[in-house]
């Protein structure tokens, strides 16, 4: 009988187990990820344009100026 006699009643647990695997380790490497970068820090976002208000030359060429 050998090997290949109990190949496809033990397919589907094999795959079972190992994604179960792959799942994990992804956590792992999540969690990892997460605790070595530290919490997350909110970027200032920047005010949406005044749509009343042309956009002009000045404005694309220099946007810090206000």
């Amino acid at each position: 009988m050998g090997i290949h006699y109990d190949y496809k009643s033990t397919k589907g647990n094999k795959l079972m187990e190992k994604q179960a695997k792959r799942e994990r380790k992804l956590a792992e490497k999540k969690a990892k990820r997460l605790a070595k970068e530290g919490p997350k820090k909110e970027e200032p976002t920047s005010k949406p344009l005044d749509p009343n208000k042309p956009i002009s030359l000045d404005f694309l060429t220099n946007p810090n100026k206000e």
